[in-house]
């Protein structure tokens, strides 16, 4: 019996590091069996006390064992002490990785090409020219005035419509939204100022605008056909091509010349000293 203790102590003391638990609670376990062992050998035959101490002996070792695991677990068994994320991520950060949410969304591109659908009429007098465009442009926006409607808000006479700004006036009176500007030219346009003609032009008709513009003097249309206003007139702008390089005109001087289309440079020259609504 001795001798088999002794080998179990020292089977033990070779365990893993992590056994050494066990292996002390075996020993002790071994020691209080040796003095049951000793205690009991005048009252019980041998055989029997030897089978139920090594019995007990390797319940008390299984039972140590099994503490030691318990007590020592893994490393890789450790519960992380990282708190979770739960905070959802705020707007201005979802937008700084991803700028797709901020960035504003890019207007269409206006087309190359485009005639409004108007209803053309030539001016009833020799002095209504400024009701007549302006009739003439309100009639592609769906509006229908007569112009002796329009002449009376316009303030006209005979000695015709003072200036784009009363077309201006008038047109924002009959159009939701007031959409319409008054540009003047003090002289000759300048490059910046055909620019933002072309602009206004390309704009207004993408819009589903007229435009209406005060021309003084000469010009000379693409077909090569010459129109004169020496004292003044008034024209609608009801369309334009080649990117508003070039523009449609409904001129109400003459029905039997009613449209022309002449170059956006040229129309500039031609409202110099005057001015457009658009």
């Amino acid at each position: 019996m001795k001798h088999t203790l002794k080998r179990q102590l020292r089977r033990l003391t070779t365990e893993r590091p992590y056994q050494i638990v066990a292996a002390s609670a075996a020993a002790l376990a071994l020691a209080t069996t040796t003095g049951v062992l000793l205690t009991d050998t005048d009252d019980a035959p041998a055989g029997q006390h030897t089978a139920t101490t090594v019995a007990e002996m390797r319940s008390d070792m299984a039972a140590s064992r099994s503490q030691a695991r318990v007590a020592s677990p893994s490393a890789s068994a450790a519960p992380s002490s990282a708190a979770p994320a739960t905070s959802a991520a705020s707007p201005a950060a979802k937008a700084s990785a991803n700028p797709d949410l901020t960035r504003k969304p890019t207007p269409p591109k206006p087309p190359a090409t485009k005639v409004l659908d108007y209803d053309y009429e030539a001016q009833n007098t020799y002095y209504n020219c400024g009701p007549a465009a302006t009739r003439n442009a309100l009639s592609a926006s769906g509006i229908d005035r007569t112009q002796n409607e329009l002449a009376v808000k316009l303030g006209t006479t005979e000695m015709g419509t003072n200036s784009a700004l009363d077309t201006t006036r008038v047109l924002n009176a009959e159009v939701k939204g007031s959409p319409y500007r008054t540009r003047m030219f003090a002289g000759a346009p300048s490059p910046a100022q055909m620019d933002q003609l072309q602009a206004d032009v390309v704009k207004a008709i993408t819009d589903g605008r007229g435009v209406v513009a005060n021309v003084a003097g000469d010009a000379v249309d693409t077909n090569g056909g010459w129109h004169s206003y020496g004292g003044g007139h008034y024209i609608a702008v009801v369309g334009y091509k080649d990117n508003g390089r070039t523009v449609r005109i409904a001129d109400s001087a003459n029905a039997a010349d009613p449209s022309y289309w002449i170059t956006t440079i040229d129309l500039a020259n031609w409202i110099a000293t005057r001015g457009y609504s658009a």
